[in-house]
């Protein structure tokens, strides 16, 4: 799937963890995200970002403890254009819980999932192959999108 067909089928997405640690902490996999960042500050996409993410995200720089990335990385993330982060509430959780139910999940990857469906989001973009495709929720791998 290339950006574009990505961008044609899907108005919201939602992003995991691993794609924002990717870009913050520039590894090579981060280029590939770039077309997507680009969308969104663009107003071509929404995303949204699931708030256990967000404590994914920033565990890296609390655990080297090392406070002024942490505080970058936090006020970064919060400054993106057109992304939502999604809290955790009961029926998030409830949600969670099902997709739990369909087959064996982490408790966080379940709740991206919830989160990403009560933002509206039809795709979930990450970089792990555990996770599979849902009704009304696709999941994309980064490393299959086509980004020339």
């Amino acid at each position: 799937m290339t950006i574009a067909e990505l961008l044609a089928q899907h108005a919201t997405v939602s992003i995991d963890s691993n794609i924002f640690i990717y870009v913050l902490e520039a590894s090579p996999l981060g280029e590939r995200a770039h077309p997507l960042f680009t969308a969104l500050e663009e107003g071509r996409l929404r995303a949204s970002l699931s708030s256990v993410a967000l404590a994914e995200i920033l565990a890296g720089p609390a655990r080297r403890h090392d406070a002024a990335v942490f505080e970058i990385y936090a006020a970064e993330l919060r400054a993106i254009p057109n992304l939502r982060i999604v809290p955790v509430d009961a029926d998030v959780a409830a949600d969670a819980a099902w997709f739990r139910g369909a087959g064996p999940m982490a408790l966080a990857d379940a709740l991206h999932l919830a989160c990403a469906r009560a933002a509206g989001a039809t795709a979930f973009i990450t970089n792990d192959r555990r996770l599979q495709s849902r009704p009304g929720l696709d999941v994309i791998q980064l490393s299959d999108l086509d980004t020339a």
